[in-house]
């Protein structure tokens, strides 16, 4: 399928529900969302809202458990197993909020780990990690080790790495939750120009109204559906 599918993400009338012993948790009910190529969506709502298992089920990491989830055309809840992996280190990046580097890697090398799973040669590994640095404008700290970066230079790693792929789709959790507010703005300036001016689609749960003022949509969650307006 081809990804010019104008709207890159089309969740329709999913449902998720965990079990915890004989009692079911409703966790998203009749959840429709439409995430259009190039936007930068902010999703908020308090704790239990179901925002990160909204992004979890958009990256292919969790299946609903009725419904169905269509990203640049694929039906991602349809596929097996080990084509839903190849799936998603070709199309998804993501970010976390504690960052998930290896603390035994330099930045280089942390930023190389999803090249692995690729068949590019050493060659070109090292020209994609060295263009994914300079965007997040780290060429100056590729050999230092994690404990030696700064929060707010972990989290540009990080970036670094969800981005090395050249991904369909970018997905934040809570990406500035662990950095002061100098730092998160770095980071949500970081954001902004990779979705103005790389182009990237990028969907972002935070619990930060100064964070989500620099998506260009914002959408609340309440209990597991969209809400008008933030709840309180």
């Amino acid at each position: 399928m081809h990804s010019s599918v104008e709207t890159l993400v089309h969740v329709e009338n999913v449902e998720k529900t965990f079990r915890r012993g004989s009692e079911e948790i409703h966790v998203l009910s009749e959840m429709n969302l439409e995430v259009p190529t190039g936007e930068f969506l902010a999703l908020m709502g308090p704790s239990g809202s179901g925002k990160t298992t909204l992004l979890n089920l958009i990256g292919g990491l969790d299946r609903p458990t009725r419904g169905s989830v269509t990203i640049a055309g694929d039906r991602i809840d349809k596929l097996p197993d080990r084509q839903l992996a190849a799936w998603r280190a070709r199309h998804v990046g993501l970010v976390f909020q504690f960052y998930n580097l290896l603390p035994v890697l330099s930045a280089e090398r942390n930023v190389e780990l999803p090249l692995l799973l690729t068949h590019l040669s050493k060659a070109e590994r090292r020209e994609h990690v060295k263009t994914a640095l300079d965007v997040v404008g780290l060429s100056h700290r590729t050999r230092h080790f994690p404990r030696t970066l700064s929060g707010g230079e972990q989290q540009r790693v990080g970036i670094a790495r969800a981005i090395v792929t050249d991904p369909t789709l970018l997905l934040c959790d809570e990406p500035t939750g662990d950095l002061d507010r100098r730092s998160g703005d770095e980071i949500l300036g970081l954001l902004q120009a990779l979705n103005r001016e790389h182009g990237k689609t990028i969907v972002m749960v935070t619990h930060d109204p100064h964070a989500s003022a620099r998506a260009t949509r914002t959408l609340y969650l309440d209990k597991g559906r969209f809400s008008a307006e933030k709840p309180e």
